[in-house]
């Protein structure tokens, strides 16, 4: 059995109306999956990250600031999201998630999370949605084990994962690598080890080929002991913030390229499921549910 990291409160977070955060999309995977005939057990429940955990990578000022709630409304502004005590509890339960993920992944090869991939925080600041990043938290949890002496977080949000590469800088125990829209958000980007800009419109098979270059290229020159994967599906081509052309299917193969590389490598893979803004969420945890279907949790 696939172990699968969900809480509830991935879904439970009052937004202003209208609001461009799916938030509604984290129940919404979970309850198809059980509709497609995956076991309650097969789900583990994270608790939140110690407030320690996190100063390994942010800053203790800005760590502080978020949970005691006297963050800059400056700074509330560039995370996009209002600040509430739900917003932290929340945080802390999703980012522990991915590090839950992770642990999971080395024990068993392979464990999916339900949300995560937060790539746009950094050490002093939150972005576009993510407060504290997951991915790069996640990866220093990993090095801590035996026998984990570098991990890849392969990226493939369709933004850019600037802040994973910034955090990861100088790190050569991480190795970063980043498949994104070039002209899309963050309008200033930042340097992964490897990164990937993709022209707006590009179709799946352009795509899926340089998937497959990104990862022989990323498996050559790091060899990693694991890897993080970020399942972005705002590559879609119904996706609102996305601009590139990616079918259904091509979110599937993309999704099956990357554990096949891992398969075959014999390296674990702990995988979020990155960012998604259809409207229709219906339709969103479809595209999301390929990940899990890539994965061989359902058919």
């Amino acid at each position: 059995m696939i172990p699968l990291v969900f809480h509830p409160i991935y879904s439970q977070l009052p937004l202003p109306p209208k609001h461009r955060f799916p938030i509604e999309k984290y129940q919404g995977i979970k309850d198809q999956l059980l509709a497609n005939g995956v076991s309650e057990n097969a789900f583990l429940t994270p608790e939140a990250i110690p407030l320690e955990d996190l100063k390994v990578a942010h800053s203790a000022k800005y760590v502080d600031s978020f949970i005691d709630g006297t963050i800059s409304q400056k700074a509330i502004r560039r995370l996009g999201m209002p600040w509430s005590q739900q917003f932290v509890k929340r945080t802390l339960h999703a980012v522990g998630g991915t590090v839950l993920t992770s642990k999971l992944a080395l024990e068993h090869g392979l464990a999916l999370n339900l949300t995560g991939g937060y790539h746009h925080a950094f050490s002093d600041f939150g972005s576009g949605f993510c407060v504290f990043n997951d991915i790069v938290l996640s990866a220093t949890h990993m090095l801590k084990q035996e026998g984990i002496d570098k991990v890849l977080t392969f990226d493939c949000d369709v933004h850019q994962g600037d802040g994973t590469a910034l955090l990861a800088s100088g790190n050569d125990a991480i190795y970063t690598v980043s498949l994104h829209c070039e002209k899309n958000f963050p309008a200033r980007k930042q340097h992964s080890d490897l990164d990937f800009p993709l022209e707006r419109g590009m179709t799946d098979d352009e795509y899926l080929y340089t998937v497959e270059c990104a990862l022989q290229l990323a498996f050559n020159s790091a060899s990693p002991d694991a890897v993080i994967y970020d399942a972005g599906v705002d590559i879609h081509e119904s996706d609102d913030l996305g601009y590139l052309n990616i079918t259904t299917k091509g979110v599937f193969e993309r999704d099956k390229l990357v554990f096949d590389a891992c398969k075959r490598h014999g390296v674990p893979v702990a995988a979020v499921i990155g960012g998604g803004y259809q409207r229709n969420i219906d339709d969103l945890v479809n595209v999301h549910l390929q990940l899990y279907r890539a994965a061989g949790v359902v058919k």
